[in-house]
């Protein structure tokens, strides 16, 4: 038996908790948020992959995600983003359906938040270390 799509179900029971949309996409509050405003953009089809998305779609997920940041700029007043996808079960992935998190980011949420994303992996997250001793890689 085939597990139900979260994203699939929550839009086909109008659960969406949206903040914007458009005609191939909506953005939503994430239901288990890392920081104050943390949401996600969600295409209304069932599309697993990033790579799934043609030249239209990825503009138009690329204006739904700029619109959103807007939309959360003004609401949460944060002083940063992480914006990312986790592609594929060895990223993280938990759903199986393509979503995009926007995360705002405020001053202080993190003791050192050199790196950013790079945090997936601490201990090669700070490479300010490396370029001060002239190493660059």
């Amino acid at each position: 038996m085939q597990k139900k799509c979260f994203f699939c179900s929550i839009q086909k029971h109008g659960k969406t908790n949206k903040i914007a949309e458009t005609a191939n996409f909506f953005s939503r509050y994430d239901g288990f948020p890392v920081s104050k405003g943390h949401a996600e953009v969600v295409p209304k089809a069932h599309i697993v992959s990033v790579f799934g998305l043609h030249g239209n779609q990825i503009r138009e997920l690329y204006e739904l995600v700029e619109r959103t940041t807007k939309i959360l700029k003004a609401r949460f007043k944060p002083d940063g983003f992480n914006i990312g996808i986790n592609e594929g079960k060895a990223a993280g992935r938990t759903q199986p359906h393509l979503h995009v998190h926007i995360i705002p980011r405020f001053k202080g949420d993190v003791a050192n938040p050199i790196g950013g994303i790079r945090n997936i992996f601490p201990a090669k997250a700070d490479y300010t270390i490396k370029v001060k001793k002239g190493v660059a890689q």
